[in-house]
């Protein structure tokens, strides 16, 4: 089969991207498949896009974005199925996804992992929100040959609109990336390092883990807490540390946790639901016990009390980090049983043939 892959971003960048199908490419190649990628946005205009400023810079990088889109239209008549992941385009109608369903007669195979129809709307944001167009899924969902989607919440919305809907979790490269495991025995005078990783727009979420560190800070358990993300978010803790993303120092970073959070506020927005519990999947496949909210997917993905720990209030993540904090057996064996779930369930290889399934 020919597939063309309509993408937001570059490939390479974004972490959606990467672990949602770009780390399948050579199976594709593998299975006698031939692909191509176009993204919306250039290196260029990727590059400036989360920086402050340059305004005029991405305005005129979002217009050639769907200049691109439109030079691509007559290119998707040389391909068997059309791959779109979240949008064409990131504002607007669904114009792209209609003239290739209805008017190219292409056969779409539409991917999402978060829950991209609902919006975060203030009175700040409205007008952005506006113009995202979140009402577009519905409409994309139901013009398409197969939804793939990375949760069960988000295949129940998408089967509102389309039977043709594949569970297609977020997965694990353990073979080429995630193929470490972390030794939970400490060196004389090593801390033990709590994480997090994610990028900015996650960070609302450790608001509420705040009251917990300090807490843990001033029982006297010494701790280094880290976090790992685009953007320092300048937490007021002693034990804060900030480590800039970069791709290449990508696993070596993350290998330095002991234990991961993922803290998730389904109060804070029902946004949370659509989370793929990538997160706590990175720490796991490294042998990290992931500690995390027992919201949407994180109860499939975690153990509670054997691969890690789920906690709904501030007690129970006081005493579950405080256990796994000072306990190195434990962590050692939770995190053993952790790369064992992501191995056996979330792992590329686990999950090869359900992608390759899409193209079917």
């Amino acid at each position: 089969m020919r597939i063309l892959f309509l993408v937001p971003y570059p490939p390479g960048k974004a972490p959606s991207q990467r672990f949602r199908f770009e780390q399948y490419f050579d199976y594709l190649t593998q299975a006698g498949h031939t692909y191509q990628v176009r993204p919306f946005l250039s290196d260029a205009t990727w590059d400036i896009l989360y920086k402050p400023g340059h305004q005029a810079r991405k305005l005129l990088g979002t217009l050639g974005g769907f200049l691109r889109r439109l030079g691509q239209l007559p290119e998707a008549l040389g391909y068997d199925f059309v791959f779109i992941h979240r949008e064409a385009a990131p504002i607007g109608p669904p114009v792209f996804e209609w003239l290739l369903a209805k008017v190219l007669r292409r056969r779409i195979i539409y991917d999402f992992d978060d829950a991209i129809w609902m919006a975060l709307t203030s009175k700040h944001n409205q007008v952005a929100a506006l113009v995202k167009w979140h009402g577009k899924v519905a409409s994309i969902c139901r013009w398409s040959y197969r939804v793939s989607c990375g949760n069960d919440f988000l295949c129940d919305y998408a089967r509102q609109y389309n039977p043709r809907v594949v569970l297609n979790p977020t997965t694990i490269d353990t073979v080429n990336l995630h193929n470490r495991t972390r030794d939970q025995h400490l060196a004389p005078g090593e801390p033990v390092v709590l994480g997090w990783t994610g990028t900015h727009s996650n960070m609302v979420y450790l608001a509420a883990l705040l009251p917990v560190l300090r807490r843990l800070e001033a029982k006297g358990i010494r701790f280094v807490f880290r976090v790992i993300s685009n953007q320092n978010p300048r937490l007021d803790l002693a034990s804060f540390d900030y480590v800039p993303w970069r791709k290449p120092t990508e696993m070596d970073d993350l290998v330095t946790f002991h234990v991961g959070v993922m803290p998730l506020e389904e109060q804070v927005s029902s946004l949370a639901l659509g989370k793929c519990g990538f997160k706590s999947l990175q720490y796991m496949a490294l042998g990290i016990p992931a500690v995390a909210s027992p919201v949407g997917v994180n109860t499939r993905i975690v153990a509670d009390g054997e691969s890690g720990f789920l906690c709904a209030t501030p007690d129970e993540w006081y005493e579950a980090l405080r256990k796994l904090l000072t306990d190195a057996a434990l962590r050692a064996r939770f995190g053993a049983a952790a790369q064992r779930t992501v191995r056996e369930r979330y792992s590329v290889l686990s999950n090869r043939n359900n992608f390759l399934g899409l193209f079917a």
